[in-house]
């Protein structure tokens, strides 16, 4: 699908026929292209555009680069971010001329709601390189939106571990379980979003060396400026997350461990509480004929406070000595 949109007192408005309007036409932005439409935009630019296959590379040189005047920029952004699992794939920005094409393969937000609010305010969007940092600067916001709400709900993972409502334990198990899915989804959140930004930083890199060199661009070369460090100040938000999730995560194994230890000391304790008492019951219950004991009238009475005694004394000592 071809989207062409041509620039009109500043704002950006949506055309129906890209082939009437080749001349005006600032902005093309390819969704899931067909042959014949790639075809028609490499006419129309005068340079060929990446496949799919070439927009997945990741080695630089396959992702920024020069071609016949052309400036050719790959970035990976994500799409219905607003989920945990978002779709990441590969979008090329070509900035030949005057003109900006687009290709992609996917939905990311700001492909949706840039346009509209071109089309009904000034953003300055005349030419290519404009629309191009107008529609980055979209980007990164939606970015930093993702990264906002990603934060959001890491403390409230934190609430959850360090201040659990659930008594029972059978309860706080199965607290333990979402939580960790929970951490899970987000550390997978982040990671794709520091991928994401990490293509942008090294996209608004590359944009910087070549737009705005005229003489008169000076406001072109500040905004992709104060993107480029827009895009460093999300990355390292983005790290910190990282080694938030981190923590919480080994603070959640930790806790874990601390409630399966007292499991296990509660069982280890009662084992030995009653280990004392399972020995004279065990001594009376043997089977001999000579058993002094066994003819006393007071005999039965005296082995059952023997038993319990054996039981009080180990578990009076553990709790003297705060083992419980």
């Amino acid at each position: 699908m071809i989207k062409a949109f041509v620039a009109e007192n500043d704002r950006l408005r949506l055309v129906g026929d890209l082939a009437a309007e080749k001349d005006r036409v600032v902005w093309i932005d390819l969704l899931g292209p067909t042959k014949d439409e790639e075809d028609a935009v490499e006419r129309l630019i005068g340079i060929g555009i990446p496949t799919r296959e070439e927009m997945e590379e990741i080695e630089i040189s396959s992702r920024l680069y020069v071609e016949d005047g052309a400036f050719v920029m790959t970035a990976t952004l994500p799409a219905h971010a607003d989920g945990d699992r978002p779709e990441m794939l590969p979008v090329t920005f070509v900035l030949a001329g005057h003109r900006l094409v687009t290709i992609r393969y996917h939905e990311p937000r700001a492909f949706q709601t840039f346009p509209m609010r071109a089309e009904k305010a000034d953003l300055g969007c005349t030419s290519g390189d404009t629309i191009l940092v107008s529609l980055l600067e979209a980007i990164v916001d939606r970015l930093a939106d993702v990264l906002e709400r990603g934060s959001r709900e890491v403390i409230d993972i934190s609430q959850d571990i360090f201040h659990s409502k659930e008594k029972k334990v059978s309860d706080r198990d199965r607290d333990f379980q979402e939580i960790l899915h929970r951490i899970g989804s987000k550390e997978d959140l982040v990671s794709k979003i520091q991928d994401s930004l990490l293509t942008l930083q090294r996209l608004s890199g590359f944009l910087a060396n070549f737009v705005g060199r005229d003489p008169g661009d000076k406001e072109i070369r500040a905004r992709v400026k104060t993107l480029s460090r827009d895009v460093t100040s999300l990355s390292d938000h983005a790290s910190f997350q990282t080694q938030k999730i981190t923590f919480l995560l080994d603070a959640t194994l930790g806790m874990i461990n601390i409630q399966q230890n007292a499991i296990i000391k509660i069982v280890s304790v009662a084992a030995v509480v009653f280990l004392p008492p399972t020995l004279v019951a065990s001594v009376y219950g043997m089977n001999f004929d000579v058993m002094p004991e066994l003819k006393w009238f007071f005999g039965y009475p005296l082995a059952l406070a023997l038993m319990v005694v054996s039981a009080v004394l180990p578990f009076w000592f553990f709790r003297r000595k705060g083992w419980l």
